[in-house]
């Protein structure tokens, strides 16, 4: 193999492809990312044998041919290369090794045959559609961070994609939730994605896939199976395997009954928010809602350092109540919500507590409250 091909270009495909390597390995050959010259472009391929990620990038090719060499190695190597350089990427004749060349520049890296590189494509995809790249985005955005990071209820580690009928519409659906939090989300269910059967997308996979939605105007094409899901994005196609589980019914604890409205400026409350739970030694500690006639006092106590309270104006004109919540779990909802107000429907203490957006009804959030 000897090719020559732009720094940028290599480095930008290098970038989306070699985050998947596990930094360490007891299998050499994962450490390592798969290059196939051939015609006018240079394939890469890496792999943890759960997820996937190919791409292909212009190269001009004198001479095709395939090997692997290690993924994070290379791509420090170009990203130190000067900008607007091309690399001359050459193997040995007897294959075990690659010169990285550019301008004075020289390294040899040491190859793994071609041969001894997995393949995770293999298998038929049931459901095939097309989704805007700004949708899929907004779904893992709203949901991402209620992933469970819990590994022994690994069902709740990914999102939980599937098609619902909501006020006589089809929708997709993305939902996350570790028990302590709830987030949803929708959009309208693009054709083909009818009858999909509902998968669990790996917490690593969505990370994978938020960086690479990142031109809103691109289009994505998502093919499904029972246990597979690939989804190309240009140049780049991702395949991943799905959690092998069952997702909980997680209707049951969205609240329907919740009658108390509190509305109030999400940044200003946010920020309230964060200012007070300075005090709490670790994160995590409860702050307490009392909520009265137009009026949220927020207070957070730490026997070790002592405590704060700050009051804010809101929309409330219920009987008078107080709540205690997570502040970070508060904070990570209120940084998805894009209206100006958030729109909190309370039962009890002890109930959970029901955040909307005003910016529309595309997502939603489930709290569980805390003793305080």
């Amino acid at each position: 193999m000897r090719i020559t091909i732009e720094r940028s270009n290599l480095l930008k495909s290098l970038n989306h492809v070699h985050r998947v390597v596990e930094r360490r390995n007891t299998i050499p050959i994962l450490s390592n990312v798969l290059l196939k010259a051939d015609g006018q472009n240079l394939d890469m391929k890496a792999t943890d044998l759960d997820l996937e990620i190919t791409e292909a990038t212009p190269a001009s090719v004198e001479q095709a041919g395939a090997t692997t060499v290690p993924a994070h190695l290379l791509y420090d190597i170009v990203r130190k290369l000067p900008d607007g350089s091309e690399v001359l990427l050459a193997t040995s004749t007897d294959g075990g090794s690659m010169t990285v060349q550019s301008g004075r520049s020289k390294f040899s890296l040491q190859c793994l045959p071609e041969s001894d590189f997995p393949d995770l494509t293999a298998g038929t995809f049931t459901h095939s559609f097309k989704l805007k790249a700004s949708d899929l985005k907004m779904l893992i955005d709203r949901t991402q961070f209620a992933i469970s990071t819990e590994e022994t209820r690994y069902y709740l580690n990914g999102i939980f994609f599937h098609t619902i009928e909501s006020n006589g519409e089809l929708k997709l659906r993305a939902v996350a939730t570790d028990g302590h939090r709830l987030a949803r989300a929708d959009v309208d269910a693009p054709s083909g994605s009818e009858g999909m059967p509902g998968i669990i997308i790996p917490r690593k996979t969505v990370g994978e896939l938020q960086k690479l939605v990142d031109n809103p105007e691109a289009i994505v094409t998502v093919e499904v199976s029972d246990a597979k899901i690939r989804m190309t994005i240009g140049s780049i196609v991702l395949t991943s395997k799905l959690i092998d589980g069952t997702f909980p019914d997680y209707q049951r604890v969205i609240p329907t009954s919740n009658d108390k409205e509190m509305r109030v400026d999400c940044t200003s409350f946010a920020q309230a928010v964060d200012r007070v739970s300075t005090i709490s030694s670790e994160r995590g500690r409860a702050v307490k809602l009392a909520l009265s006639d137009g009026q949220l006092m927020l207070t957070v106590n730490n026997p070790d350092s002592g405590s704060a309270t700050e009051e804010v104006a809101v929309g409330y004109d219920t009987d008078a109540m107080e709540i205690g919540f997570n502040a970070k779990y508060l904070l990570d909802i209120t940084a998805q919500l894009s209206g100006e107000e958030a729109i909190f429907l309370l039962a009890d203490a002890g109930s959970p507590t029901l955040i909307r957006d005003t910016a529309g009804d595309d997502a939603l959030y489930v709290l569980m409250p805390m003793r305080v």
